[in-house]
């Protein structure tokens, strides 16, 4: 599985199921942004939330499968659950609602958080499951900030972290860079521009802090 950050939550996900490959895209995201998302050939696409910095799904090339409500879904021999969430902390009275995705491939559990904007209660922890890969927000302001990210991590213990939604160059969102997270999640760190994991690869008993290079 090769796993790409394109900016904002939009991730590039390639993978291989039953000889069969596949690419996932997350959150496609407007020039609003101040980033420029690329044309994407993509098979799948998932919609956390109904804004414009979440929804460009002009910018995929193909025919590809929107998954963009709560509910069970299997596409290409890949399961997701997408769970019923809010994208602020009085339960979607501010900002609306939002969606976290869990997907399943090549036995491993990535769960992208779209733009959650409070802790996790015991009903989302439970239906999450086992994590291997946690994509969360990380910038504030319109999502959790990077204190209830550390705290949302202790809930779900994922072998691999990729933050997102933070400020990165050229980025016009009035949102939070990722330093004051990586400064305090007291996690291992390393970067590079994309992520290539097997399931055996994946630290056994630690969680590992990974930041991607935007591909925007």
């Amino acid at each position: 599985m090769i796993i790409q950050w394109i900016g904002q939550s939009c991730f590039k996900i390639q993978t291989k199921n039953n000889g069969q490959e596949v690419t996932i895209v997350t959150d496609p995201f407007d020039d609003k942004t101040g980033l420029k998302m690329p044309k994407i050939q993509a098979d799948i696409v998932t919609i956390s939330h109904d804004h414009h910095d979440h929804t460009n799904i002009d910018a995929i090339k193909g025919d590809p499968f929107i998954i963009s409500t709560p509910g069970e879904y299997e596409t290409k021999e890949i399961l997701f659950y997408g769970i019923p969430s809010h994208h602020d902390d009085k339960k979607g009275m501010e900002s609306g609602n939002n969606t976290i995705y869990k997907l399943v491939s090549e036995e491993i559990h990535i769960a992208h958080l779209g733009d959650i904007g409070h802790i996790l209660t015991d009903e989302q922890i439970e239906r999450i499951g086992n994590v291997d890969v946690l994509m969360i927000p990380v910038g504030g302001h319109y999502t959790i900030d990077y204190k209830k990210a550390i705290e949302i991590i202790s809930q779900l213990e994922p072998r691999i972290v990729i933050p997102m939604h933070y400020k990165v160059d050229g980025q016009t969102t009035d949102i939070a860079t990722a330093d004051e997270f990586i400064k305090n999640c007291g996690l291992p760190l390393e970067k590079t521009d994309k992520l290539k994991i097997l399931k055996k690869d994946l630290p056994p008993d630690t969680t590992k802090l990974v930041i991607l290079s935007p591909n925007a």
